[in-house]
């Protein structure tokens, strides 16, 4: 299975493109669309969609990409269950707002993260990008975080992390998966206003009819 998954299925500018990469096209594409529509559906194929990426990543060299999917899993498995017990009463949750220090708390983590896996990338792998590395594994570490508790801000983290992973794909010869990022772009754009939108209709208090009107006595 493994040696039919990293074989080349075509070939894109004379670089081969794998059946993971081809796999992982299609699920992320899929996963993005559900995760914008808060479709529960969307974690599962998200499981499906990072161990593909993690066997792509690491053959390109991509090492901390590749790890992070094994963290991906497990998010992937606590936003499942977040996302169907997280709110009030164990409900389904739904959209909020990052707080002041939740943000303080995730910009600590960003910068912690990026400084540990740039360290550890230039001094114990061979990779050849170990900052960009750094810089999106923890990008993208914090905006799945955010995701698991839909927290709206979370848009904005994806998408700082696919401006820096679409060339950075392109640079190591990954077309289709930097234009499978190019679309995520465009898709968390679209999640992006779809899940303000959602926590607009939320907020909005709802207008309440007027009774009926007092009789007139004498």
């Amino acid at each position: 299975m493994l040696d039919w998954l990293t074989s080349t299925a075509f070939s894109i500018a004379g670089t081969g493109t794998t059946w993971a990469e081809l796999l992982g096209f299609a699920t992320g594409v899929v996963n993005v669309w559900l995760v914008a529509r808060q479709h529960i559906a969307n974690w599962p194929i998200g499981i499906a969609n990072v161990l593909l990426l993690m066997l792509l990543f690491w053959t390109a060299g991509l090492y901390a990409d590749a790890g992070l999917q094994i963290v991906y899993v497990a998010l992937g498995l606590y936003g499942w269950w977040h996302w169907l017990f997280g709110g009030e009463r164990r409900s389904r949750l739904t959209v909020a707002r990052t707080g002041q220090r939740e943000w303080w708390a995730l910009a600590v983590a960003g910068v912690v993260l990026t400084g540990g896996l740039w360290l550890l990338l230039d001094r114990a792998t061979d990779s050849t990008v170990p900052l960009a590395d750094a810089v999106t594994t923890a990008l993208s570490l914090l905006a799945t975080y955010g995701q698991t508790r839909k927290l709206v801000e979370s848009w904005w983290l994806w998408i700082a992390a696919d401006l820096i992973y679409i060339p950075l794909y392109a640079y190591k010869g990954l077309w289709l998966t930097a234009g499978l990022y190019l679309i995520f772009l465009g898709l968390c754009v679209v999640g992006l206003r779809a899940w303000r939108a959602d926590l607009r209709r939320r907020l909005t208090p709802t207008p309440v009819p007027p009774g009926p009107a007092a009789p007139v006595t004498a």
